[in-house]
């Protein structure tokens, strides 16, 4: 830059041919500048040398240096005359940049933390007050205030100008708006506003109260404008912190700004926490000021940014749109998702558009229409799903995908004392009450001199009016008014030796004779008493230090601090109190009281205190019903119902896919997405993981390796999974063995299951762990054909022995049975007169390995204790063996009859799905008939049993056991 400055000064003088050849010869290093006057003067030199140089040139200071030299070379330290500037490049650069970047940071982008406005901002709001659009007078066009602006005060453009004013026109933009606009002023839509020759403003009641109330009374200083015409004040008096109060945001140069707005009334309250407590920690000041209070509304999502922002300036807010559910249609259970607020400068209309283009590009599914219902007496965006929709998955999938959960990022910079600064709450708060202290005592020196003055005069009238002859008489005799004074001053009015003054005296002057009167006198007397203890009270609280400490004590701000900490608080010179003047901390309170009580509004964004709003895999995952088939080789995929339809008693079935070389089915189970699903091993060991994050796959597919979900061992096997969609306390697991060994652990022991899994019970040798079911305590569990009770054991335990078994049996499947269930078999059985009939629900339905199953009521079986062998409750043939027992009869339809099915698997994974009521009901002793039809299936590998409950959507899945 000072290279350049140098081509500016110095010019070249003609060339001649010669000298042009010459001057084309020279490198650029070796560049002469020569005078442009006739004489021919010494010619010399600036040479640009890097930091090392070369060897023929002089060593340099630094990189980028100049250096002036004559014709021969050698360096010229003398006297310039100020014409070559000797500088290095890089240091006149970073120079010259730092000042553009401060003029912009203190003349256009960041607020003054003090009053919390931009200078453009405050020019606005000063040229309305100058040219009287108060509150109370009628509207004028914005295109008179911007020209008053820029032709006063802001020499840029219009447009910046005009759209500052429209922002503080828009009440979804501030909080408290300053400006009361007349016309279009933009929407929440980002429509544009109409041109400044058509909307009309004036300013707020508010603005008025919170920035200009005191700005007459010389409490902020007047700076010249930019031509120096006239003065403009440097800052706004303000009685709240505004930047607070409605936020501010800009981009500077290297930084910017970002500052929410807040709640009013909460402003005010944090605020005289401030005053009466200066040592107050964050979490007090939270308890008033929770969090900041969007003009639009929203939810805020946790607190965690919010304390850290206050706590360093810096913090991320989550905010989220305010919406409801409302049922269109009862019969169909059609519902839509109402959006009534949206998060803080949100675009409404393109929020609607985006979530339009993701339901047409299909990323966003369960809509069935969207359509803007917006009006004048509040927002409301109609987002109607389709039909079976999950409202809640659909409202997630919006918050991730979509602007309806948004985050504000706080980064709270503002102007301190000429420069920016980054502060927390705290600071803020300080810096404010520094200054409003600082008009406070500013406004009561004004009150004081005004005070004075006119206390001047009206003794100079009390004077004329004890002496009303004398100055009659004077007045008389003068030939002029000049005369008169001089004679009121220096005539016969000699009282104690007090002359009156030349504004006393011009004031008798002035009077009229209708004030000549003695209620007049009495009326000046009074008024001359009341301005004589309106400045003692003011020369009292501005005298000194030790009547600062007395309001101090008087306020009760440090009760429990002897003088000595009060010396060393008021003389800090950080802290508001000082004891030059910066004391009427009370009447800093009642004044933002006053504000309070006149303008506060309540809250409109909501505090929730979650995590911070982040959203997991499970909240955008339907939980929709799902079949889970394990094959024994450890094969685990997930399918949609749908796959398996209904069919007859005696059918075939569907293949449930292929399967691995030696592979069969083990497990087959009908869950929810959002269910933990429980893996029992043989080896006594469980884990855990959900339901959701099963891979799907079709029905054809071969399935994942369960070793690519959990951390099972060298040769384990998962024998038994259980669903479980709340660990509940009330509610139990049944263990049973393969060697009839059972045992009853309370569920929520497994709520938290490590990776690698934990033990659910203990084996002896040669056992395993086959059945897992979910019981209550007082519950019954039916296993074969046996009926008993469990005690409570703890996790990690063998249990006891459930079946006495003949040598070479083992259990072959168990089911639980509802203690009300049965509690109404026994109380219908003793009623008398009762004749419960052969046939009659709930029954115990047996499936045997060959595909024949029956139903036997459960009255037929009778309770017994612990380590009994049983009855007989299936007669089988030689090679046949039991494969499942469930209880049956939970759901009955209007004619009596089980409204319940059950799935069938065999070992080569054919499917079969059946109507319970379709199998027939038999003796203990019968066989059954054919329920799946096995020519080249094998065996029955597994059974589940499928609640009526499950065609209803808001209900969970109820699993009565599988075999």
């Amino acid at each position: 830059m000072a290279f350049s400055s140098a081509l500016r000064l110095l010019t070249l003088s003609p060339f001649t041919p010669t000298t042009r050849l010459s001057f084309l010869r020279r490198s650029t290093s070796q560049l002469r500048f020569l005078s442009a006057s006739p004489k021919r003067r010494p010619s010399t030199s600036i040479k640009a040398v890097s930091g090392s140089g070369r060897r023929d040139e002089p060593e340099q200071d630094g990189n980028g240096s100049l250096v002036v030299v004559d014709g021969n070379g050698s360096d010229i330290i003398k006297k310039n005359e100020g014409r070559i500037v000797l500088t290095e490049l890089h240091k006149e650069a970073t120079e010259a940049y730092m000042a553009y970047a401060m003029s912009v940071l203190l003349g256009r982008a960041l607020p003054d933390v003090r009053d919390g406005l931009k200078p453009v901002h405050r020019r606005i709001l000063f040229a309305m007050h100058e040219l009287g659009l108060s509150s109370k007078k009628p509207f004028k066009k914005c295109a008179r205030v911007v020209g008053e602006v820029l032709g006063k005060f802001h020499p840029h453009g219009d447009t910046a100008v005009y759209d500052s004013m429209v922002r503080m026109a828009q009440d979804f933009s501030l909080r408290s708006p300053l400006v009361n606009g007349h016309g279009n002023f933009g929407s929440i839509d980002a429509d544009p506003p109409a041109a400044m020759r058509y909307t009309e403003c004036r300013l707020e009641e508010l603005a008025e109260a919170v920035l200009l109330a005191d700005l007459d009374q010389d409490t902020v200083d007047f700076v010249p404008n930019f031509d120096n015409s006239q003065k403009e004040p440097s800052l706004l008096p303000a009685r709240l912190p505004t930047i607070l109060l409605n936020g501010s945001s800009g981009i500077a140069v290297g930084m910017a700004t970002n500052i929410p707005p807040h709640n009013l009334g909460e402003v005010v309250d944090v605020l005289c926490v401030m005053i009466h407590n200066p040592e107050a920690t964050l979490q007090e000041l939270l308890e008033y000021m929770p969090g900041p209070d969007f003009p639009t509304g929203g939810i805020i999502m946790g607190n965690l940014g919010i304390l850290e922002a206050y706590r360093t300036g810096r913090g991320r807010v989550v905010v989220r749109g305010k919406t409801d559910v409302e049922l269109l249609d009862s019969k169909s259970k059609r519902s839509a998702i109402i959006i009534k607020e949206i998060p803080y400068q949100t675009n409404k209309s393109a929020l609607v558009e985006k979530i339009a283009d993701l339901v047409e590009s299909k990323s966003l599914d369960g809509i069935s229409d969207i359509r803007d219902e917006s009006d004048r007496s509040g927002m409301r965006v109609v987002i109607e799903l389709k039909r079976g929709s999950d409202p809640l998955i659909v409202l997630n999938n919006l918050y991730r995908l979509t602007s309806l959960q948004s985050t504000f990022s706080c980064n709270m910079v503002g102007i301190l004392n000429g420069k920016p600064k980054q502060m927390g709450l705290k600071e803020i708060l300080q810096a404010f009450l520094d200054f409003r202290c600082s008009v406070v005592e500013r406004r009561a020196r004004y009150q004081l001199s005004k005070a004075q003055h006119r206390r001047h005069i009206v003794e100079g009238i009390l004077v004329g009016f004890d002496n009303l002859d004398g100055v009659i008489r004077i007045i008389r005799e003068a030939s002029s008014n000049s005369i008169a004074a001089v004679g009121l001053r220096n005539g016969e009015l000699l009282i104690l030796k007090f002359n009156l003054s030349e504004k006393q005296a011009e004031a008798l002057l002035d009077m009229s004779l209708r004030r000549l009167t003695l209620r007049e006198s009495d009326n000046f007397v009074a008024e001359n008493k009341s301005l004589t203890e309106q400045i003692s009270k003011l020369e009292e609280l501005l005298s000194s230090r030790k009547n600062i400490l007395e309001v101090l004590m008087a306020l009760n701000m440090k009760p429990q601090l002897d003088s000595s900490i009060l010396d060393t608080v008021v003389g800090c010179p950080g802290h508001f109190f000082t004891w030059n003047g910066r004391t009427s901390v009370k009447l800093i309170e009642q004044e933002a009281i006053d504000l309070k009580n006149k303008f506060a509004s309540p809250r409109r964004s909501i505090l929730e205190d979650t995590d911070n709003g982040q959203l997991e895999d499970i909240d955008v995952i339907p939980n929709e019903e799902m079949l889970l088939a394990v094959s024994e080789k450890g094969y685990l995929k997930r399918m949609k119902p749908s796959t398996f339809t209904q069919q007859n008693r005696g059918t075939i079935g569907k293949s449930v896919g292929k399967l691995k070389m030696n592979d069969a089915m083990s497990d087959f189970i009908v869950c929810h997405a959002h269910d933990y699903v429980l893996y029992f091993s043989d080896k006594g060991t469980v884990y855990s993981a959900r339901a959701y994050k099963i891979p799907e796959c079709s029905r054809t597919a071969s399935g994942t390796p369960l070793v690519q979900i959990l951390s099972l061992s060298d040769g384990e096997r998962i024998t038994s999974i259980i669903p479980v969609s709340e660990f509940t306390e009330d509610q139990f697991l049944l263990m049973l063995t393969v060697q009839g060994y059972i045992k009853r652990v309370p569920l929520n022991s497994f709520s938290s299951i490590r990776s690698s899994g934990i033990i659910a019970i203990q084996l002896v040798p040669g056992d395993e762990l086959k059945w897992v079911r979910c019981c209550t305590n007082d519950d019954f569990v039916a296993m074969a054909s046996h009926n008993g009770m469990i005690r409570t054991q703890g996790r990690n335990t063998r249990g006891a022995l459930a079946m006495r078994l003949k040598e070479g049996d083992r259990m072959a499947s168990v089911d639980i049975i509802p203690a009300a269930m049965w509690n109404d078999l026994e109380t219908t059985s003793k009623l008398p007169g009762t004749n419960v009939k052969s046939h009659d629900g709930p029954w115990l339905l047996f499936i045997s390995e060959s595909g024949h199953g029956k139903r036997v009521p459960l009255s037929r079986f009778r309770m017994s204790s612990l380590n009994r062998v049983g009855l007989i409750g299936y007669k089988f043939s030689a090679e046949d063996r039991l494969a499942a027992v469930f209880v049956v009869g939970f759901t009955l339809a209007e004619d009596g009859e089980s409204d319940e099915e059950v799935v069938l698997v065999s070992q080569s994974g054919t499917v079969n799905r059946i109507k319970v009521r379709d199998i027939s009901i038999q003796s203990r002793f019968a066989r059954g008939v054919i329920l799946m039809r096995l020519d080249h299936a094998g065996k029955i590998q597994s059974a589940s049993l499928i609640s009526a409950t499950e065609s209803e959507p808001e209900e969970v899945l109820d699993i009565a056991a599988q075999g």
